[in-house]
């Protein structure tokens, strides 16, 4: 990589940790995956003095890269074991793979902006990072992969996606935040049957939409 993960940036990165747990994140094992992954790696330089700020930031593309605090909220409302399979929509900067690849998790990121797709895999692999990396339509999620044991989404749905939901094992869990444009609902989703789903929300967040039927170059 041609930027350095030094002793301040640890530093600062401990300091994040501390103010997560403060706001409520009690899961060790995300609080230790956000204390190890150097977020200043996955942002633009212009942004790099505020990497551990625990504050969402632009990315490329007109995205963003989350605020720790949801990155940890949706990640310990996942409950995931080492070794689970974890279906990502959106891999963006590729952020939040990091933090599920750090838990031991098996992660499929499927992602609809090609230059994104892109960059973050070379981002990610630079990092010494290993995930499957799927360009498309994350709406419909990816049967070829499935069933999965966790699905995550890190963009705002209008809905609950069915094929998501569909292609979770029976026992798996689903997050996903649901609303309109400018406040989703965090939906925790879990199949406990052919077609049983238990719902409940988890308070409200802002994401950038989910997109469906169609991928950008």
């Amino acid at each position: 990589m041609h930027r350095e993960d030094t002793i301040k940036h640890q530093g600062l990165r401990a300091k994040l940790v501390k103010e997560v747990r403060r706001k409520g994140i009690k899961d060790e094992k995300v609080l230790a995956a956000l204390g190890r992954v150097p977020r200043h790696l996955f942002m633009d330089s212009s942004f790099i003095r505020f990497a551990y700020q625990d504050n969402a930031f632009p990315i490329s593309s007109g995205q963003t890269i989350s605020q720790p605090y949801t990155v940890a909220f949706q990640t310990e409302l996942l409950q995931a074991e080492e070794g689970m399979k974890v279906l990502e929509v959106g891999t963006g900067s590729g952020y939040q793979s990091a933090i599920l690849l750090e838990m031991g998790l098996k992660v499929f990121s499927i992602e609809r902006i090609r230059a994104l797709f892109l960059e973050s895999q070379l981002r990610l692999k630079g990092l010494g990072y290993s995930a499957h990396f799927l360009y498309g339509d994350g709406y419909e999620g990816n049967d070829s992969y499935g069933p999965y044991d966790r699905i995550l989404v890190t963009a705002g749905a209008s809905e609950i996606p069915p094929k998501l939901k569909n292609q979770l094992k029976i026992g798996g869990v689903l997050i996903v935040p649901v609303g309109s444009r400018g406040h989703q609902n965090m939906i925790r989703c879990v199949r406990k049957g052919t077609d049983d789903y238990e719902i409940t929300s988890h308070g409200g967040f802002v994401f950038v939409p989910l997109l469906k039927g169609k991928t950008e170059s």
